[in-house]
């Protein structure tokens, strides 16, 4: 009689793929793996531009304000013709016939001893150079108005170019545009914008105990809380989340998925399914999509192990954690900044803060964990508490302001031991390199350079003496200039204090700038130039600022001379440009580039140095060393010369 044996259940085995490796490792094999970054670029209208990444520098198109406007509702007029108003003897002036709104072009000059009324936003018209607030005013019976204070020259305007200055580089390359941006893109006349294409991340689930948010729960099923997460934080990094879901644990089903989501998408992103099981699959099948395949299936870290990497194809495959502390700490760790690469945002900078710890924070040799706290405040400073609920947690992440390193050889953090947490809601950026002084086109080249490189760079234009003045403050890092000292035909060097060298940049040839055709300035020098509008009182000039390097330059010119237009003082070259070009002044002294860019005649009067003054204990500091580097670097000085300056000789390097 034969024996049946009884049959044996069936036994699952394991396929050993988990190989764990350390962070490090894992990221350089990641990184090894993947394709350079970023996508390709499209054009999109300014209305859908918001939270996009720029691809390239966008600059001003024209000056905002386009014209020297009014800054209140008054009466535009000759700031000479008020000087001795007083509440005793106010000065009465007669009205012009018109009143100027916004979007009302003048018609009149005001000549002396008159007035025009002009609204806020209404372009000043010839002849004005300052406007007084209707409040300080009373009406004459005769029928002009009574000024009882005086007001100085340029009070109440707008210069032309003030806020936004022709050619000026409004974003950089990289930045990310916002509802201000926009408004800035927008005054400036600019319509559509050059963006990174956003990657295309497929999110996808995995399990048979998933049921969607808002479905009704089965017993033993669960709601996916991972999908919604992960496609959350892919939008907040700069990709184009799409969502797919939840899939079974059914390899053909999960194939299918898997193989439609790598062919329409950028990237793609699983959760669950990582960890060594009877019934995960799902790295096999990322295994099977495209080479070179799985790089990495096992990380040394808590929490976070699981964690699987892989690229298909050129296109980045990850399989996240099941756990939600797990799978939204690992993604933010390894795959937020693949997904802002692609988008060609810059790295996410975490803010980080000294804290204590007050309690012992056990943890597990041969694996770097990283510890949620929540920060309150001690007696001695910020305490940080650990968030202990464990990586399948759906809050601990939610709720803890930042994390804690725990090293892979210690078992523990001590009680009371000081630590650095890392916020996860990052910080502010303070600039890397402050400049204030004189601006000038030329500076955006070498600001782009530094850009590039990462550097912050806060640019202030407050004029050349203003710039020598923080600097000696130790408010900046460097202050352009363009001085000249009459007395010794010296350019900058005559003006530096104790401690402060200077570094060249690159020289600017100032003139006169007058409309074509105008015979008072055409076929002279500069000298005869300045003669013939000086004999004619009908020739309107417009000068520049106290402060300002030109300024010096025009004094000397006009030899004591105060010549109709010698109190309106704009700010910059662009808005001495625009003053001429449209007709509010006949001429005035700029540097050749804002000439052509206006269109205006230009006579060339002397070639100035436009040059960089700095502490000199500061050279070392690495964005100073940056900022001269740049001013050396070949492609930054052929851009210079494109611009229409012509680079100094010799650069003081780094």
């Amino acid at each position: 009689m034969s024996r049946v044996e009884p049959s044996s259940p069936t036994i699952h085995t394991q396929d050993q793929f988990l190989s764990v490796v350390t962070r490090e490792k894992a990221i350089a094999r990641w990184d090894a793996a993947l394709p350079p970054g970023p996508l390709g670029e499209e054009t999109v209208p300014l209305a859908a531009a918001a939270g996009r990444v720029l691809s390239r520098d966008v600059a001003a198109l024209l000056d905002v304000p386009p014209f020297d406007r009014a800054l209140v509702d008054g009466f535009a007029l000759r700031a000479a013709d008020i000087s001795g108003a007083t509440a005793a003897a106010p000065v009465r002036l007669a009205l012009n016939g018109e009143r100027i709104q916004c979007g009302t072009a003048p018609t009149l000059t005001v000549a002396p001893d008159t007035a025009t009324e002009i609204a806020t936003g209404g372009p000043v018209p010839r002849g004005a150079d300052a406007v007084v607030m209707i409040e300080h005013t009373d009406p004459d019976p005769s029928g002009g108005i009574l000024l009882r204070r005086p007001v100085g020259p340029g009070q109440g305007i707008g210069f032309a170019g003030g806020d936004i200055a022709l050619g000026e580089t409004l974003l950089r390359q990289g930045a990310v545009i916002g509802s201000r941006k926009i408004s800035m893109l927008a005054a400036a006349g600019i319509g559509t914008v050059s963006v990174r294409k956003r990657p295309k991340v497929a999110v996808l689930s995995t399990g048979d105990e998933l049921v969607q948010p808002g479905e009704a729960l089965r017993p033993a099923a669960i709601y996916d809380s991972n999908g919604p997460m992960v496609t959350a934080a892919v939008a907040e990094n700069g990709g184009e989340a799409v969502a797919l879901g939840a899939v079974r644990d059914d390899e053909a089903e999960l194939a299918s998925a898997l193989e439609k989501a790598h062919a329409e998408c950028d990237m793609v992103i699983l959760s669950a399914g990582t960890s060594k099981g009877a019934g995960d699959i799902t790295y096999r099948l990322v295994a099977r999509l495209g080479a070179p395949g799985v790089v990495v299936h096992g990380v040394a870290l808590k929490p976070g192990k699981p964690l699987c990497l892989a690229v298909a194809d050129g296109k980045p495959v990850v399989v996240l954690p099941g756990f939600p502390t797990s799978a939204m700490f690992t993604f933010h760790d390894f795959v937020a900044p693949v997904i802002r690469r692609m988008a060609g945002l810059p790295e996410r900078r975490e803010g980080q803060v000294e804290a204590v710890v007050q309690v012992r924070v056990p943890s597990e040799l041969g694996r770097a964990e990283f510890v949620m706290v929540s920060l309150l405040p001690g007696p001695e400073g910020l305490v940080a508490h650990p968030v202990g609920k464990g990586s399948g947690s759906v809050t601990a992440f939610a709720q803890a302001d930042g994390y804690v390193r725990i090293d892979a050889l210690a078992d523990s953090l001590p009680a009371g031991a000081p630590v650095r947490v890392t916020l996860l809601e990052g910080a502010a950026r303070a600039p890397d390199l402050a400049i204030i002084g004189s601006h000038c086109l030329g500076l955006e080249a070498v600001i782009g350079a530094l850009a590039r490189q990462g550097l912050a760079v806060r640019c202030v234009p407050v004029g050349s003496m203003g710039g020598l003045a923080a600097l000696k403050r130790g408010e900046c890092d460097f202050a352009p200039l363009h001085l000249l000292d009459p007395a010794r035909g010296v350019y900058n060097e005559p003006f530096l204090s104790e401690g402060m060298v200077l570094a060249p940049g690159w020289r600017r040839m100032q003139g006169v700038v007058y409309r074509p055709g105008d015979a008072r300035f055409a076929g002279k020098d500069a000298g005869a130039a300045v003669t013939a509008a000086l004999a004619d009182p009908g020739c309107l000039m417009v000068n520049r600022n106290q402060g300002a390097g030109t300024r010096i330059v025009i004094d000397g010119l006009l030899r004591g001379a105060r010549p109709d237009g010698y109190w309106n003082q704009p700010r910059s070259h662009n808005a001495v440009a625009a003053a001429v070009a449209q007709g509010r002044a006949d001429w005035g002294v700029a540097v050749e580039p804002a000439a052509r860019a206006y269109g205006l005649a230009f006579i060339p009067l002397t070639e100035e140095h436009y040059d960089f003054a700095f502490a000199e204990a500061a050279r070392d500091r690495a964005a100073v060393a940056a900022f001269l580097a740049a001013l050396a670097n070949p492609d930054v000085r052929s851009a210079i010369v494109a611009l229409g300056f012509t680079p100094s000789p010799t650069v003081t390097g780094g």
